[in-house]
């Protein structure tokens, strides 16, 4: 995976992680489990990434699509492919927060969560 790439997407492009450190981003793919797509010459125009304990929990995070390249499918078949491997984990749980693209994760079994005052979350400082 380009590295470069992914940390120049997601600093500068994803609302997310604008401002993300590279060293932040090398750290994040290090300790996730990590998803791409490429084009058949090797350019890499896709990137997502999921934080899990491989037993009962996971999170989908940092997906995105080269601008150039949406509206293709490549998004689609990103998760499709992502979703197809976590189900064989047989997993209690898989989240993921979106801001803007909640109709589109709905097409691979995302709902809204049915408890949300039972979650919280702590952020942190930086």
């Amino acid at each position: 995976m380009d590295r470069g790439l992914i940390h120049t997407w997601l600093s500068r492009d994803a609302y997310w992680a604008l401002g993300r450190t590279r060293e932040t981003q090398d750290a994040a793919i290090l300790g996730s489990r990590n998803f791409a797509v490429f084009r058949l010459g090797g350019q890499q125009v896709a990137y997502a990434r999921v934080v899990t304990d491989g037993a009962t929990f996971a999170w989908l995070c940092d997906v995105f699509v080269d601008p150039s390249e949406r509206g293709r499918g490549i998004g689609a078949g990103l998760i499709a492919l992502i979703c197809d491997e976590l189900d064989r984990l047989d997993l209690k749980r898989i989240v993921l927060a979106t801001g803007d693209a909640q109709d589109f994760y709905r097409r691979f079994g995302f709902e809204v969560l049915a408890a949300p005052d039972q979650w919280m979350s702590k952020l942190g400082e930086s």
